[in-house]
């Protein structure tokens, strides 16, 4: 199962421009329209913009809250095109290339919206197992994607807040893609938390932002994010800044570099418990 078959040709390699065709196409799985959709009326300000930069963020409302439960379903549902269109095809590529992988039996994506990363990731693996761990509302869509590529057997979910609640053990790999902004206060106490639930041998892979040159790098970044921010919600992270969570948590050793991305240029960090 060629990365559970997201987004491929008949002999299973990438075509880039039957994606780009069907990010057009209503009712195919790479389409883009709910999502955008969905991005405007959730994140996006515009017509709010002057009063924002002049007067600064409005008191918070049920309405933009990130923590409610429908919001977050219909984010998940609309994200699982994106990322069977990009990130989950390149997410295994990733795990694949890293020299513990053929020993990896037990992963846990960290905050894994949809599923369909995870999926992927334990696709490409003839034996390992994983688990999606995230916002209730947001595993129930992420069953719904397992039932959908036929992972029951090998995938389960776990329901939580990953800040404040257990997320079990004995994890070979820990995957996190743009999904720890919500502990960007509190960073070493999940990464520490993280680094308990590893097995001894265990891998921490996390895929997010970094900005550099005075938080204006990358543009993509920075623009995509300016609706949280300009609401007072900076969930940004400066380049770097998990990595050194990590180290100061007792990770022994870190490995960082910038990747190219669908989402633009993103930092990969590579923590090692061992």
């Amino acid at each position: 199962m060629a990365a559970c078959n997201l987004v491929t040709k008949n002999d299973g390699t990438y075509q880039n421009t039957q994606v780009a065709q069907e990010f057009l196409v209503e009712g195919s799985q790479t389409f883009m329209g709910s999502m955008l959709t969905i991005t405007a009326q959730t994140f996006f300000a515009i017509d709010n913009l002057p009063k924002l930069v002049r007067y600064g963020p409005p008191p918070p409302t049920p309405e933009a809250d990130m923590a409610d439960g429908e919001i977050w379903a219909q984010y998940a549902a609309a994200m699982a095109n994106a990322e069977r269109a990009g990130i989950a095809r390149q997410a295994p590529e990733i795990i694949s290339g890293l020299p513990e992988f053929p020993t990896l039996t037990k992963m846990l994506d960290l905050g894994g919206g949809p599923g369909l990363i995870g999926i992927a990731i334990v696709a490409a693996h003839p034996n390992m197992s994983g688990t999606i761990f995230d916002k209730p509302a947001m595993v129930r869509v992420a069953e719904t994607t397992i039932k959908e590529y036929g992972m029951e057997d090998r995938m389960s979910v776990m329901g939580g807040d990953f800040i404040h609640d257990p997320i079990g053990e004995g994890y070979d790999l820990i995957w996190a893609s743009s999904s720890l902004s919500l502990a960007r206060d509190g960073m070493d106490s999940l990464i520490a938390k993280i680094h308990d639930s590893l097995s001894p041998e265990g891998v921490f892979v996390v895929l997010h932002e970094g900005l550099t040159h005075e938080r204006t790098k990358p543009d993509s970044m920075v623009l995509s994010m300016m609706p949280f921010a300009l609401k007072g919600q900076d969930m940004r992270f400066d380049q770097g800044a998990i990595a050194d969570s990590m180290l100061r948590v007792g990770f022994r050793s870190v490995r960082s570099r910038t990747l190219a991305t669908d989402w633009g240029p993103m930092d990969l960090d590579v923590g090692r418990k061992a």
